[in-house]
């Protein structure tokens, strides 16, 4: 969190909302788990040909 800018920029924004830190830290590792889903999901499933 201290290194990436974006994520930076996130855990202010989520500050300023009232959130606690293991509430950003949860947020964040959702985030990431869906970010991870769609690229697995997408290597994974075989594409269909319409033929």
């Amino acid at each position: 969190m201290r290194h990436h800018a974006a994520t930076r920029a996130y855990v202010e924004r989520r500050t300023a909302q009232g959130l606690s830190k293991p509430e950003i830290i949860r947020c964040l590792k959702r985030y990431v788990a869906r970010e991870v889903y769609g690229v697995l999901h997408d290597t994974i499933t075989p594409a269909v040909d319409a033929a």
